[in-house]
């Protein structure tokens, strides 16, 4: 395997310009805000696409103000935004709905996440934008996709937690539904739209011709929760909250070690289960008759976990992560961020890189998604300001000061 790069910034950030990843001369328009749509552009920008920020002169995109900030800075939109150049356009306006005209016919893809019709209210639909740039990819993110009965709701990835069956399998059997305390949905549908995206192109290639992408944010979290319809289908089986443990295998839990730290065990494999009951003393439980399937352990789970916990529970964390990794079980910390940050495997890795910000000095995030034997992405620059690039990206437009002055008197800029 490849060492990933340092993925420090290689382009001034002062004046960012393109990458040279394998997505090099790919040209993205992110119109998208909160989270899903920003987060695929981010992604695709990581491996050296030029994404081009486009958001409203008064109304920037709420991840700037979401969540902690320093020195005034949103730390949420340094990891959203990289490797973006960042233009201000209010699309309403005639001056503005032209602008992107002209820069869609030099784009391969536009993302946004509109309610849908917005786009159309605008006349900057898919009729106007394909007539503009053929070969364009439209790609529309929404919370339920751009029909149905739901289609015209506000939607946000917690109704797709909620609605996909997610939230109904997760928490403790006697405890209420259980939400994700982060993007989960967003993030699954961030990246289900970078994978449409690069299918999309991939088309255009063979038939020279843009395409809609149509992303529902509802979709994608419930192609990863597995086979829960087919199931019901078939079996008329619906899965249950089962807190931590699983209905397919045992021992699998979280267990509490002598130092009051946390680890976590899986036993997916028969031959991993057979030797997590060996190291805890029990070997006699192997030749058990249910403990030969993974859902007959699971049956049994009180029992192994019994075993288990009360062996883990009188060691520290680090004796039980050594004992594991001599006997070849699987197990790791319950790690917070703070752990993360010093795990010697993701320091390997180099999964949270530092990145150099004009604005905040250096930062840690994570690294791109992947390592490249031959063409690996990087992070050229961290979030920059609102409408940073406004002048130098409609300048390469061609545009002339006249023109960027009668933009702003008309409110497009």
């Amino acid at each position: 395997m490849t060492e990933r790069n340092n993925a420090r910034t290689t382009t001034g950030p002062d004046e960012p310009g393109t990458g040279d990843g394998p997505l090099a001369g790919l040209r993205v328009l992110d119109l998208a805000t909160l989270f899903a749509g920003p987060l695929a552009a981010t992604m695709l920008g990581d491996f050296g696409a030029e994404v081009i920020k486009i958001e409203h002169p008064s109304k920037p995109d709420p991840s700037r103000g979401h969540g902690p900030s320093k020195n005034g800075v949103g730390l949420w939109w340094k990891l959203l935004g990289r490797n973006k150049r960042a233009i201000t356009l209010n699309l309403s306006r005639p001056g503005g709905r032209a602008t992107l005209l002209r820069l869609a016919a030099t784009a391969d893809v536009i993302i946004e996440n509109f309610r849908p019709g917005t786009l159309e209210k605008w006349d900057l639909g898919w009729e106007e934008l394909s007539a503009a740039n053929p070969r364009l990819v439209l790609t529309r993110v929404t919370g339920f996709g751009q029909f149905g009965p739901y289609a015209h709701r506000p939607g946000f990835g917690t109704l797709a937690e909620a609605m996909s069956g997610f939230a109904s399998i997760t928490g403790e059997p006697d405890a209420p539904p259980t939400l994700p305390p982060f993007g989960l949905a967003d993030s699954i549908a961030a990246l289900a739209t970078a994978y449409a995206v690069m299918t999309a192109l991939a088309a255009r290639d063979r038939t020279g011709e843009g395409q809609v992408v149509d992303m529902a944010i509802i979709e994608p979290i419930l192609t990863v929760l597995g086979p829960q319809p087919l199931w019901y289908d078939q079996l008329g089986y619906v899965q249950e909250r089962t807190g931590n443990r699983s209905a397919n295998n045992a021992p699998r839990n979280t267990y509490r070690t002598a130092d009051g730290t946390w680890v976590a065990v899986s036993t997916s494999a028969q031959s991993v289960a057979e030797r997590v009951m060996r190291l805890v003393g029990r070997p006699e439980l192997i030749d058990e008759p249910w403990f030969a399937t993974g859902a007959e352990r699971a049956a049994h789970a009180d029992v192994l976990d019994t075993a288990v916990g009360t062996w883990i529970a009188a060691r520290t964390r680090t004796d039980v992560l050594a004992a594991f990794e001599k006997a070849e079980a699987a197990i790791a910390p319950i790690q917070d961020v703070q752990d993360v940050l010093t795990d010697p495997q993701y320091q390997a890795l180099d999964s949270v890189t530092t990145v150099d910000d004009p604005e905040l000095g250096p930062i840690r995030m994570q690294n791109v998604l992947f390592r490249l034997s031959s063409t690996p992405g990087a992070i050229r620059w961290a979030g920059r300001p609102h409408g940073a690039d406004t002048e130098a990206v409609l300048t390469e437009l061609g545009l002339t000061p006249e023109d960027l002055t009668v933009l702003r008197t008309e409110g497009a800029l």
